[in-house]
């Protein structure tokens, strides 16, 4: 049991910080609703936590980490909240921007929603983490019983989240079919990562990882100022400019991941990168529900991003005191 101490710490911290992270710092919920995460930890702390221990229990390494962490977000937003497919969903209208008629989906709210769900929600909190669990980052932390109770705990999440949104819609047959096939092929695809680290390029070296960090940062902030101008000049535009972001710097990442020095202190610079686009962009974001004045608003965005600068800096030190003892 005591040999599990550390391992709990760390999925339980994975728990809490990916709804944080997801829902909190991106500004969609003020700071008045942190009851809700007693919903929203099971469903994006239980994702996460399932994610993270299927990868690694599996050696998928972070493509086919990455790539169950998009299914997680059609798994949400598909069947969880519908919102890919619901015209009405919070009064937003999120359909009709790029629409795309058979499949009764807007371009733009999937390819934001989804980027949000892949990346900050999911893949973010889990590197934070495992940079903090430092020699534990790659091992599991969950024995069977505790993936079990997390399993439960993520579908009661689902559950608790349908029952919040009370909305009569149900998305067509062949809605749920298409978003169920596109699961199973995400997941089927991480799966084929195993053992497909790839050949590594010993010819050069992996930049710096500021250098790392800041190219995180410009995507991210491309992504969510091309997500933000929606309508400028049209969704359409600024669907097609989001995924042309999102792919470049996917193959980018994956080209230097490959090159001699890559190290756990590049992940971190990424995820760093990442972290604070949500801080900026955070501010700008207004609380799809749970309307609160200016000035609460702007304080719990002060708050969220004080937290998760305290924390980039205490994973910072933690690669830093291991790069340390490795001299």
């Amino acid at each position: 049991m005591a040999r599990r101490a550390p391992a709990l710490i760390w999925a339980l911290s994975l728990f809490l910080l990916a709804p944080l992270i997801g829902e909190f710092l991106l500004g969609n919920l003020p700071i008045t609703f942190l009851p809700a995460l007693i919903a929203l930890a099971p469903l994006y702390g239980g994702g996460a936590l399932l994610i993270r221990e299927t990868a690694r229990r599996a050696g998928l390494g972070w493509p086919g980490m990455l790539l169950l962490c998009l299914a997680f977000g059609v798994i949400e937003e598909a069947f969880v909240t519908q919102s890919l497919f619901d015209p009405d969903y919070l009064g937003l209208g999120l359909t009709a921007h790029a629409e795309v008629p058979w499949l009764g989906i807007g371009m733009w709210w999937t390819v934001f929603v989804l980027g949000l769900h892949a990346v900050w929600s999911t893949a973010v909190p889990i590197a934070l983490i495992e940079t903090l669990a430092g020699a534990e980052r790659e091992t599991s932390w969950l024995g069977r019983f505790g993936l079990a109770v997390t399993a439960l705990l993520f579908l009661a999440g689902c559950a608790m989240t349908v029952m919040f949104e009370q909305s009569s819609f149900i998305a067509a047959p062949h809605q749920f079919a298409i978003a169920a096939i596109a699961v199973v092929a995400l997941v089927v695809g991480a799966f084929m990562q195993r053992g497909r680290a790839g050949a590594n390029d010993t010819t050069r070296t992996a930049p710096r990882p500021p250098v790392a960090g800041l190219a995180a940062f410009a995507a991210g902030s491309i992504f969510l100022g091309l997500a933000y101008l929606r309508d400028i000049p049209n969704a359409w535009v600024s669907a097609a400019l989001m995924l042309l972001t999102a792919a470049a710097f996917g193959l980018t990442l994956r080209y230097w991941s490959r090159r001699d020095g890559w190290t756990q202190t590049h992940r971190f610079a990424v995820a760093a990168g990442m972290t604070l686009t949500y801080v900026w962009f955070g501010f700008l974001q207004v609380p799809s529900i749970g309307g609160v004045d200016l000035m609460t608003d702007l304080v719990g965005n002060a708050v969220f991003s004080a937290a998760a600068i305290a924390l980039l800096f205490a994973a910072g030190m933690r690669v830093r005191r291991e790069g340390d003892a490795r001299r």
